[in-house]
């Protein structure tokens, strides 16, 4: 460790690896709502929020367990996931009234077609102004599960949990439009 007068601590949250205080000095300049997405070993959470001195407000806050309310029967941290998850926090910024916000992927490196970005085409198709490269965003093929179920055909054997739950990996296509469906009418 380093010693001397002049050597100054990191900030905890620095220290820990949680936070870059550079980047987000650079997205709180822009002075707008934040579109924060974490992707954790379970789940995705995407989030609208807003600096505020006192510390940030969550504005509108997204679980991709919240997409069983409207019936899906997929894994919550799969891409599909990630894109249905997007496509319900921008419509409910839009309820709000949150016309436009920034993304704010954290500590994730960012991978072209990655799960941060599905998010990302989820609420600009939601109707959210996202400032973005199209390049970055995943194929359709991507988000409606067309991968997972061309891997189902090989390896079955590892999606037991899907049929439990009443949903078979082939059909995971249909299913995500149906879900797509019921987010964007209100169900």
């Amino acid at each position: 460790m380093a010693k001397g007068p002049r050597y100054k601590v990191p900030y905890r949250r620095r220290r820990e690896g949680k936070t870059n205080y550079r980047k987000r000095l650079k997205l709180l300049l822009s002075r707008k709502p934040r579109l924060v997405v974490r992707i954790t070993n379970r789940r995705v959470i995407a989030q609208i929020i807003e600096y505020h001195p006192d510390g940030d407000r969550v504005l509108v806050g997204v679980d991709s367990s919240m997409l069983a309310k409207y019936g899906w029967k997929g894994d919550l941290n799969n891409t599909p996931a990630a894109y249905l998850t997007g496509l319900l926090v921008g419509k409910k910024a839009l309820e709000k009234g949150i016309k436009e916000a920034i993304l704010d992927i954290g500590l994730h490196t960012p991978t072209r077609g990655g799960r941060v970005f599905a998010v990302l085409k989820g609420a600009v198709e939601a109707g959210l102004e996202v400032p973005h490269s199209p390049e970055v965003l995943p194929d359709d093929s991507r988000v409606k599960g067309e991968h997972i179920a061309q891997y189902y055909e090989m390896a079955p054997e590892k999606f037991t949990e899907y049929e439990r739950r009443g949903l078979k990996p082939s059909e995971l296509p249909q299913h995500v439009e149906e879900i797509k469906e019921k987010i964007m009418v209100g169900a």
